[in-house]
This record gives C-alpha cells, structure tokens and sequence, in this order.
C-alpha cells in the first residue's frame, strides 16, 4: 500500500457496529470515548512499521467518533491515536504520541515488548504517572488488521446443546493438554488443531465429559515483571485482544498469520462438536493489562480511560483495583456493557463456541454501591438472543470488598463452589498424616455439599446444577498435589515462594512430594479416587481438572501461571490407569443412573407428597439406622450412607455410602437385593449381588454405589 493509493479524506462514517467493518467497497470505522475532543485513524503498511497516512475521524455522536474509507478492503492495517486533555487528576489521560490498538480489533499484527516509550508518563520523572511522555510509540505498537468474513459456517452450526443435568465440565488449557500427548503428532502438539486431533477426542469421549471448559484463549501479553524473569504468563488472565484467539496457541504455521489463527480455532470446534462436545471460554472482562497508574497506555486507557475503568473515589488518578491486577473495567458504563456482550457475540456467532466462564465474576455487577445481582449487565446479557441458550458459569468472588458472592448470581448462571473443594478435601483427608489447613470436615457438611448446597443455591427457582462442584482447578493445587504435599513449592515463580495461596487444605501421607514408598503412593492414589468419585457422583455439576483423571502432578506449584513447561504440561507417560478408569467409570454410572443427575432438589422420604412426590433421599449410619439429629454432630462417626429413591416410589433404586476411615466397616444394607455398581477403592467385585441381612464390609478410605437389583441375591465374596 502506498500513499498514492490512499483517498485524501475519510466519508461520513456510520457510528455502528464499533471496530472496523467492510461495507458498501470501503471500510467503515467507529471507536467509542464520552472524553476524546478528536480521534484519529492511522494507516501503516501491510508490516505496521511504517506510518503512511492519518485521518480525523468525524464526531463524536453520541459518544461514537466514525468515518468510512472507500476503495480499501481486509489486510489493513491501522491504529488509533486520542486527543484530549491529560490531567490524571481528573482521570483522563489523553497522549496523541501513543498509538492505540482498537479495543474491536479481530485481527492484531506485531509483538508486544515492553518498553518505556509504551507508558503515557515519563518514566523515572519526579511527577511520575502525572508527568507526560512525548515520544511516539507507533513502531513498536500492536496494531490492528482489518479482516475478512470467516471463510464456511459457522461452528456453531453443528453445536451439541447438552441440557445442564447433563453437563461434566473438564476444565483444561490448550497447551498443556497435548503438549506431551504420545498420540498427537509433534507440529500439532500444545495447539487448538492439538486439542481437537482425534487421539485428543478419544481421551475426552472415554472420559464421558460433555463440555471442555478451555482456560483463557483470547488474545493476552505476558505481565512486565514476567518478562523481566524470561517467563510468560501461561495461564492467559491478561487480556489485550477481546475478539481475536491467541496467536502462541496455533500450529507455529500460523502464528503470524491472524486468519490462520482464527480458521484453526473455528476448525477445531467445529471438530469438537462433531464429535459431541461442546466449548466454553474462559473469559476475563474484569481487567486489562494497562495495569494501575504506573502502567502503559496500549489501548482503553489513551481512549477513554474514565469511562472505561473504575476509578478511586477520592483520587481519580488511581484505579480501584478489585481485581487484584491493578485496574478494573468498569462494566457499570453502557458503553463497556455494550463492548463486553459485543465480544461474547462474537465469539458465539462467529467463533462457534458454547458458553462462557467468568474470571472474577462479581466485577460484572459491581456498581456504585458493590455488587448487585440486578445490576444492568446481567440484565441485558440474560435477554441478548444470541447468548441466549449458552452456558454462563461464574467464579463468584472478585479481591474486592464484599467480593465473596457464592449463590447470589441471577438467573440461569452457573457458579463455581469453593465449598464443595473445601468440604470434600476436609471429609476424605481427615487424619491423614502432614496434613494442613482447616479442620476434618463432617459427615453433614459433606451431604449438604454432596446434594449441591441447597443452603447457596435453592432459591429464586434456581436448580441443583447452579452449583459447579470441583475439588482441584487451575488455580491451586491439582489433585495429585492436594495428596502429596503440605507445603506450596512455588520457588520456579521466582517470587521465594511468597505467592500462590497458603494453608491449602492438603495432606502428604508422611512423605512431602513424590515417595518410594509403595504404601504411601497407594494410599495417596485410593483417597484420591474416592474424592473423583465424590465429585463424579454429586448432584449439581460435576468439573473436573484435566490431568486428575491421570494422576498428573504439578510438583507441588499451587500457583503456575507462569510456568510454560513439564511443571504445567500433562504428563501422560505415568498416567495412572486405576485412577482414570475409576472416572470413566463413574461417569458412565451418571449417564446410566438419571437420580446421579437429577435436575431438580430431592425432597426428604419421610415426607415426599408434601413436596410434589419427587425424587426423594434418606441417611443411615453403618448400623442401618436414619440419621438423626445427634448423629450428624457425633464428632467420632464419620461414615454414612445414602438411599434414593425414584418420585412416586419407596423403594429406594440406589445407595451410596461414605467410608473416609483407615479401615474397613460393617455397614447394614436396607431391604435389597443390591448389586455393586462402583467401588472406588477397586478391592470389592464389581457387579455383584449382595446377601441381604448381612453387613457389607465397606472398604477403608471409599465410596460404594450400589443399584437395585432384579436376581435374587447370591454369596458375596468380600475382600477385608
């Protein structure tokens, strides 16, 4: 492109849809700032290194500068540059010098490095971030790229649509999956063509999930003081680009090539849902890598920094920062409304995927006076048509004041529920040797938890699939962890170990890290399957963390976000084969069980009718006697059991029962005959029948399932 080639002057624009949009021959561009007194649009070649030619664009109306550019089409390349008044006091920072990168870009070209000349202030200088820099960042600068349609249909064409009772949520990053995966070819491996090639797949459909829930993929730059250390931020929580998937989780083909990088992101969902698998992002509208006031100036801070974020009260050259990275987005302003449901659409309608996960939720609702369950956002993301049969999961705490809001999130939200980790990690690791953090949980906080903690969620018609049951994530210790370590080893951060979350509830079995010991890694190996199979079982919605499946160990790092290696990386050539059977297992048993999966709240038996005769549960101790009052809070009683029974029916179709001790227990079975469904300890024959009157010697450290069974019952051989 060349300067000849260029039209003297931009046309009257359209003020809508914001970003740049082909139309009628020509490009039509619209940026959003309450705070601009003039936008302009500048043109680069096709490299972004040289500038070739800058146009005011027309405006504001209503907020909204615009212009069109005729004769141009897809492959241009442009920034932005604000001008204004820049008194931080007053929270506007307006620089011209610096080069901004479109908040609706699709396409982004150049790599990001920081550099001094990126801030908006004057490195060093005694005024700090009130001082002023004039010197011009374009050379450097990310740009955008103007793009054409997506060649094909959409993905979402072919999408699953798995009702909620039925979702199994498998949390995994893209990279990590297949980065080591034998079965994935090497130029596939770490990348989305990785996670969608068919050895990929086979592992997800063996596991009987439904949903892979990926962690963040849009596109995010590595922090400046993990650039500072040689790291990167592996996780992805530090978005730049809303509307374009990450260029470093492509095949290295098409890491330079932004369309490339979207045909491959669409091509692999388009192959997961082929395969009957649906994808929900990991999302972060709560910040942005602009960081607080000593941060750089990349984009929504130079157009419209008091809009755009929330601002301190009393000093609005700062930033509130109830997100815990320095700035939060402040959602509250219908113009930040519009851009984040903007993004989400995009990702559905074009991109094809199947919900959503709300890194640090509550910011969403946050407005004047803290979080409101009614708040605008929410409103208008629960009536927009495209989102409106998507999965919304929210993680329901923010690092703000009264950011801790588990259960209060409105409509069909689903909602990550910390308490069910806590109560099933304090209930199966109680006693253990090098344990640490909050006391051994009771057999009552587990049923409540296990029965998807109708204390949070039942009400306001919510259902028992509100609540996301997860007992390991990304962010703490995985599973194979929480069993081998009392003490974080996060020393590769680099940070001395001061970060990541202390006092994670966690037991080591008498050694810290890997053992020798074939007792020890035993032991390890069977708590940890009857905590799968607690998760796998529960009502609400089960998610698990990939690589728990296998046994996979981080090394004890409960905090690795910036590890980009065999610390993060699945290890697949020690999976444990007991262990991954176990949850195909019992997921199979959900798929097969509708009471394991039941989309509404049991009712007590003694009294089913005064509840609509809906399927209704009931608790024994090991005697065979109904729980009562006393026996929850009996602190030397831990095991118990369940029966459930079918609406309209008194005979109850399963049972389940809880054994968290060192040993094995006699437990009495209620009227039968019963079959062995799922052992998690592996010691008792599966499929069996079992005598009645005689009590059922319930291995240590497990969780049965038994089903009705139609044959008469037979000799049970028991294994004590």
């Amino acid at each position: 492109m060349t300067m000849s080639h260029l039209p003297a002057e931009l046309c009257q624009g359209r003020p809508a849809p914001l970003g740049a949009t082909l139309r009628d021959g020509g490009i039509n561009f619209a940026v959003f700032s309450d705070h601009a007194e003039r936008i302009e649009l500048c043109l680069f070649d096709t490299h972004g290194q040289r500038e070739l030619r800058r146009y005011a664009l027309s405006g504001p109306e209503d907020g909204i500068f615009h212009g069109f550019l005729p004769g141009m089409g897809a492959g241009l390349v442009y920034g932005l540059r604000a001008n204004g008044p820049y008194q931080p006091e007053r929270g506007l920072r307006f620089n011209p010098h610096k080069l901004l990168l479109d908040p609706y870009a699709r396409e982004i070209v150049g790599r990001f490095a920081w550099r001094a000349e990126h801030h908006g202030y004057e490195l060093g200088h005694p005024d700090g971030p009130r001082s002023l820099d004039a010197r011009d960042n374009a050379a450097q600068a990310l740009k955008a790229r103007v793009a054409a349609p997506l060649p094909g249909r959409s993905p979402r064409a072919n999408a699953p649509h798995t009702a909620a009772a039925d979702t199994v949520l498998y949390e995994v990053h893209v990279k990590g999956f297949s980065m080591l995966h034998p079965g994935v070819p090497p130029e596939l491996r770490g990348t989305y063509a990785g996670l969608a090639h068919p050895s990929s797949i086979a592992h997800f459909k063996a596991l009987g999930v439904s949903t892979l829930s990926l962690l963040p993929v849009q596109y995010a730059v590595d922090e400046s003081h993990l650039a500072e250390r040689h790291l990167h931020n592996y996780w992805g929580y530090n978005t730049l680009g809303f509307f374009c998937p990450d260029p470093r989780l492509a095949q290295a083909a098409h890491r330079d090539d932004p369309s490339a990088v979207a045909q491959e992101f669409r091509a692999m969902v388009a192959a997961l849902h082929e395969a009957g698998l649906e994808v929900v992002l990991d999302v972060v509208y709560n910040h942005t890598p602009e960081g607080n006031e000593f941060g750089p100036t990349l984009s929504f801070r130079g157009l419209d920094n008091k809009s755009y974020y929330r601002l301190a009260a009393d000093d609005a050259s700062r930033y509130e920062n109830l997100s815990g990275c320095g700035n939060t987005l402040n959602c509250a302003h219908p113009r930040v409304t519009q851009f984040v449901l903007d993004s989400l659409r995009f990702w559905v309608a074009e991109m094809g995927v199947d919900g959503f996960r709300f890194d640090l939720a509550p910011v969403l609702g946050r407005g004047a006076h803290g979080f409101d369950p009614h708040a605008a956002f929410f409103t208008a993301l629960r009536q927009d048509p495209v989102l409106a049969d998507v999965h919304l999961i929210a993680e329901p705490w923010d690092a703000g004041y009264d950011g801790y809001q588990v259960g209060r999130f409105p409509g069909r939200f689903l909602e990550w529920n910390d308490k069910f980790r806590d109560s099933v990690r304090g209930f199966w690791l109680r006693g253990a040797a090098g344990a640490s953090g909050r006391p051994a949980v009771g057999r009552g906080e587990l049923a409540r938890r296990f029965m998807a903690s109708n204390d949070l969620f039942h009400h306001g018609r919510r259902q028992p699939t509100a609540s996301v049951n997860f007992i390991a994530v990304h962010d703490g210790y995985v599973l194979a962890d929480v069993t081998s370590y009392q003490h974080k080893h996060n020393e590769a951060n680099g940070e001395n170990n001061r970060d990541g979350r202390d006092g994670e509830l966690s037991a080591n079995f008498g050694a810290e890290g890997a053992s020798d010991d074939a007792a020890i890694t035993a032991l390890r190996a069977r708590v940890r399957r009857a905590m799968l199979a607690t998760l796998l079982l529960s009502q609400g919605t089960p998610m698990l963390c990939a690589g728990d499946e296998i046994g996979n160990s981080q090394g004890g790092n409960n905090n690795a976000y910036c590890q980009d290696n065999a610390i993060t990386w699945l290890n697949w050539d020690q999976a444990e084969s007991q262990t991954l059977a176990l949850v195909s297992a019992a997921l199979a048993l959900r798929r097969e069980q509708p009471l394991l999966r039941h989309a509404r709240w049991f009712v007590p038996a003694s009294d089913p009718g005064l509840h609509g005769g809906d399927a209704s549960i009931s608790w024994f101790n090991p005697g065979g006697h109904e729980m009562q009052h006393q026996d929850w809070h009996d602190a030397g009683s831990h095991a118990f059991a369940a029966r459930v029974c079918a609406a309209a029916s008194s005979q109850p179709q399963l049972t389940l029962i809880f054994n968290p001790e060192a040993q094995a227990l006699p437990f009495t079975l209620g009227r039968g005959p019963w079959c062995l469904a799922l052992d998690s300890s592996g010691e008792l024959q599966s499929s069996a029948l079992l005598p009645q009157g005689t009590p059922l010697m319930v291995p240590a450290h497990s969780l049965l399932v038994l089903a009705r069974a139609s044959a008469p019952p037979t000799d049970f051989p028991q294994k004590v």
